[in-house]
């Protein structure tokens, strides 16, 4: 039997493991964090196999975007590095005791179904739990796309996923193959051209790609916020992918400005990256652009316009595959699961698994923290009744909704799946009740406290702090909109 019915097993003690389990416990559950390695951090560790972080990485979110509400950094970083946002989450742990919850060493190696809740088998043991959150991370399997030849390649640098990069050395002084769009690549092939590196960057197809931090606010502020997650939901998807694109092109140019190849017309098609020097680094000639590679025959790489170069070096930042092999084959048939997609309500529950749930599985734009706190606060609330569950027909509405969309692009936003969570946790604030704060909760950005405004664990001045964290940067100095989010507005408001 399970010890009681508050007992919750969390399955991973990085960012995500630990705000579940903060939530869990704020609302009576008694979280035990399971955790493979020896401390807490998850990707952020920089630990060889289940971290993709590089000793002089930075966030390319700002700090403001990358906190949990209850804790502020502790420096004045605009973007923190990786051993801040790990100092960070000790720091988060101990403030609510969540060390101590934490089994260090305990590779989780199944979970299954039991008659009386959630079998936990672990070195050698099994426990029965009443509920289980699944939290161990949506990007340690890296994929490597299949490329001809690409066994055969001899280059002293060998071929490697931006996942194991740990930095330049194997590289100074070399020609380096870059394969690859989006943030680790780009950073990655900046790192080493300013280094010394030659450095070639193949991809698929152009991103636009726009500067982390332009005209001294970060662009995270101006991508993801509510007035954006409202227009995707009111207005034709081509008119969000206008103004989409005209934040992204004012604020950064675009690629062809820079001597890259131009991207399709469509933004939402293309994608965006934030980086902040890889464009001027084309300019420059320190990094050159090729079509995606067709074939590698020793050092030799062939790409899709027929020419061909030697590199020392190939790098591949070519995204993740959704690994969760603990899963017993029951929960993986339900959910549907493969390597990109599993099927679940706002990627959270399945109702033909109750008291099972999943925190930070989806692939978006943006930073992970604010939505993976809210998806929390939602799994918590809904287990303790502080919010309705949803209905099991509404369930599976939603289920059936996901399953539609595996053949299409899963890739969302991070203002979009946090308010899908804020609106399911009833923490969304309502525009009328804040008319001091109008510009700043559609403008501004979706810092934590905003979600701390209304509903359960509402919190008083938290209109002071998010006012000041709109402010942060000069990016929301004032309640008047200008004229363009003014048109924006209108379109929205008559939509």
């Amino acid at each position: 039997m399970a010890r009681n019915l508050h007992d919750v097993a969390v399955i991973g003690a990085g960012p995500g493991g630990l705000v579940a389990a903060r939530w869990l416990a704020s609302q009576g559950f008694e979280p035990t964090i399971f955790e493979q390695r020896q401390t807490l951090g998850g990707q952020w560790t920089g630990l060889e196999g289940i971290s993709g972080v590089w000793p002089t990485m930075h966030t390319n979110t700002s700090r403001v975007l990358t906190a949990f509400n209850d804790l502020a950094h502790d420096n004045d970083l605009v973007f923190p590095s990786n051993r801040d946002v790990l100092d960070y989450l000790h720091r988060y742990a101990e403030l609510f005791g969540l060390t101590s919850r934490i089994r260090f060493d305990t590779r989780v190696e199944r979970i299954s179904r039991a008659e009386n809740g959630w079998l936990i088998e672990h070195s050698g043991t099994a426990e029965i739990f009443s509920r289980v959150v699944v939290a161990s991370g949506r990007f340690q399997s890296p994929r490597i796309p299949l490329v001809s030849g690409l066994k055969s390649f001899t280059g002293p640098a060998g071929v490697r996923s931006t996942f194991a990069y740990r930095g330049p050395d194997s590289y100074l002084g070399r020609r380096v193959l870059v394969a690859g769009g989006a943030i680790s690549a780009l950073e990655i092939a900046s790192d080493l051209a300013q280094l010394g590196a030659e450095v070639t960057v193949t991809q698929r197809r152009q991103r636009y790609v726009l500067p982390k931090f332009a005209a001294g606010v970060p662009s995270d502020h101006r991508l993801f916020t509510r007035y954006g997650a409202l227009a995707n939901e009111r207005l034709p998807q081509d008119e969000v992918d206008r103004q989409l694109k005209e934040i992204v092109v004012e604020a950064g140019g675009t690629p062809q400005q820079y001597g890259a190849p131009a991207p399709g017309p469509s933004l939402l098609a293309a994608g965006v990256t934030l980086a902040q020097q890889y464009l001027p680094l084309v300019a420059e000639g320190r990094i050159t652009v090729r079509p995606w590679m067709t074939g590698v025959d020793g050092k030799s790489v062939t790409f899709a316009d027929g020419s061909s170069a030697d590199f020392e070096g190939l790098l591949f930042g070519t995204g993740f595959q959704l690994n969760l092999p603990f899963l017993d084959d029951d929960i993986r048939t339900v959910i549907g699961l493969d390597a990109v997609h599993l099927d679940a309500d706002r990627y959270t529950f399945h109702p033909d698994l109750p008291g099972l749930a999943f925190v930070g599985m989806w692939d978006q734009s943006g930073g992970y923290f604010v939505p993976m706190e809210l998806q929390a606060r939602w799994i918590a609330y809904t287990w303790s009744g502080a919010t309705p569950a949803p209905s099991l027909a509404e369930q599976r509405s939603r289920v059936d909704a996901c399953r539609a969309r595996r053949r299409t692009p899963q890739k969302t936003r991070m203002n979009l799946t946090a308010f899908t969570f804020a609106r399911a946790a009833g923490v969304e604030p309502h525009l009328k009740n804040w008319p001091q704060l109008h510009r700043a909760l559609l403008f501004g950005p979706l810092a934590p406290n905003c979600f701390r405004l209304e509903g359960p664990d509402a919190l008083p001045d938290t209109d002071v702090q998010f006012s000041r964290d709109a402010a942060a940067f000069g990016s929301i100095t004032s309640n008047e909109m200008t004229d363009r989010e003014q048109r924006y507005w209108s379109l929205v408001e008559n939509s």
